[in-house]
Parts: structure tokens; C-alpha cells; sequence
């Protein structure tokens, strides 16, 4: 299935996996009626352990660089949750393009349910949404929010029609990748525990790396469809063993690079 829009975990969903796996596992009633459990493998504490407290909406003005004078004049406004990682792929975007952009949080979950604004834009009532010229021009999917701002970035990160040939077949080659082969093979790596496929897809991912960025000197797309998924699997599995050096010091570099570090929260979803 492409990456489309965020589909963090319904509530339900997590609670029925959890107590499947959790069988002989004290359970206690957390905040908000959510259930939180003492786990005892890493695929449980992986699930558990994210922070599930709801977040208000808010609106947070990043000033960036002078861009058209579409984006400039009537405004480009990005509706997200920090949490999701197809959300933050288009938060990377946005930072390193030099758009000057307008943050809304919404909160995904919460009695109140989803503002009636935010339906009438993505009546799926997914994140992340960007819309540009007021509300004329909306895109509520995150590969759609990619191509948009790559056509028009004047930041860090590449514009996509100065881009080489080459380039551009890498940057494809890289994003459908992460949607139709480490999306799926993480999330059963995860949730079963079956890492062999996985350390097998990072090596061939390893073998890709041009460098410093994945298709070379410049940063583009391929980064920010990138980053957030495998800096995940990083963050419980480690990257950097033998064959996935290149995929090593690719992180690194994007950790030192603000626009991409920037975006980086502690309290994450996986992609499901």
C-alpha cells in the first residue's frame, strides 16, 4: 500500500493486540482510560511505551525565507501531529524548503473527536494536510505534500526540477522503497519479531547511499520520505551494524542537519 496519510493506531486496535500478547501481563487503567501494560519483549514496549497523551490544538508561525509570491502572499498552512512519521516526512520538507509556513496541531484522538475545519479538508480525517493560496489548493497526502514542495523549494532542499536524471530515478527508487517494502517489512519485524527480513532490506537500502545525503551531495525527497522510518527502527533496533554503514552515517549527517533535527520528538508513533 503507498504511503498516503498518516494511520496511527486506532485506540481499540492497540488495546485488542495488546491484551492478545498479554495474556499472563498485569494490566493497570492509565490516563485517559487508555491501557498501559508491563511488557516484557521488545515488540510490547515498543507499542506501550509511546506517549498517548492527547495534544491540544495549537498554531505555531515559522518564519522561513522569502518563497513565490503564492506561497508567500497567501499563505501555506501545514495541519499535523508531531507523533506521526508520515507527517514529519512532509515537516522535513517544509523546514528545509524555506517555505514560510504556518504549523496547526490537531489531536487525533480525544472525546471531542476531530474539529468539523479539519474533515471538510480530509474528509479521511488523516495528517498531514498542507494547503497553499488560502484554501484553494490543498493536499491531504503526504507523498502529494512532497511533490508539491519540491517544485517550488528554494531551501536546503533540492528543487526536484534541478535535479539530473539520475537524480530523479534515485529519489523514485528511494520513496517507493520505503512505501511498498520497509513499511511492510518493518511493521512485521516490529510486531513479530522477525528481523532477518528486515537486516536483509537494510542492506540492500545500505548499498543505495550515495552520500553524505541518499542520492548525494544535495538533500532532496528521497531524505524526507526516508528519515522518519528508519530513524524509528534506529531508535529500538539500532542501524550501523555490519553492512549498514553507509545507512549509518547517513542518519548521522541528517541529525546534524537542523532541518531534519528540528523535527525529531520524543514521544513518536510507529506506522500503523
Amino acid at each position: 500500500m503507498p504511503m498516503l496519510a498518516c494511520h496511527p493506531c486506532n485506540m481499540k486496535s492497540r488495546i485488542v493486540l495488546l491484551l492478545s500478547l498479554l495474556s499472563s501481563s498485569p494490566i493497570i487503567i492509565g490516563v485517559h482510560g487508555l491501557l498501559l501494560a508491563q511488557h516484557h519483549n521488545k515488540a510490547i514496549s515498543s507499542l506501550c511505551r509511546r506517549n498517548f497523551s492527547l495534544m491540544t490544538s495549537s498554531s505555531t508561525k515559522h518564519s522561513k525565507t522569502e518563497l513565490s509570491a503564492k506561497s508567500s502572499s497567501a499563505g501555506t498552512q501545514f495541519i499535523t501531529n508531531k507523533m506521526c512519521p508520515y507527517a514529519q516526512k512532509a515537516w522535513i520538507a517544509l523546514e528545509s524548503s524555506g517555505i514560510a509556513y504556518d504549523m496547526r496541531e490537531v489531536s487525533l484522538y480525544g472525546p471531542g473527536g476531530k474539529p468539523d475545519w479539519f474533515w471538510k479538508l480530509n474528509p479521511r480525517g488523516t495528517v498531514p494536510i498542507v494547503t497553499m493560496d488560502g484554501e484553494n489548493d490543498v493536499y491531504a497526502d503526504s507523498e502529494l505534500i512532497l511533490d508539491a514542495v519540491g517544485d517550488i523549494s528554494e531551501g536546503i532542499l533540492a528543487r526536484t526540477a534541478d535535479l539530473s536524471e539520475e537524480e530523479r530515478t534515485q529519489v523514485s527508487k528511494w520513496r517507493e522503497i520505503m512505501s511498498k517494502q520497509l513499511a511492510p517489512v518493518g511493521k512485521s519485524a516490529v510486531l513479530g519479531g522477525s528481523m532477518p527480513k528486515l537486516r536483509s532490506l537494510l542492506k540492500e537500502m545500505n548499498d543505495m547511499v550515495v552520500g553524505p545525503y541518499l542520492c548525494g551531495q544535495r538533500m532532496t525527497l528521497a531524505d524526507c520520505a526516508a528519515f522518519p522510518f528508519l530513524w524509528r527502527i534506529d531508535q529500538d533496533y539500532g542501524i550501523g551494524g555490519n553492512g549498514e554503514e553507509k545507512l549509518r552515517d547517513w542518519l548521522d549527517v541528517c541529525l546534524k542537519t537542523e532541518t531534519i533535527k528540528s523535527t525529531v520528538v520524543r514521544s513518536w508513533w510507529w506506522w500503523w
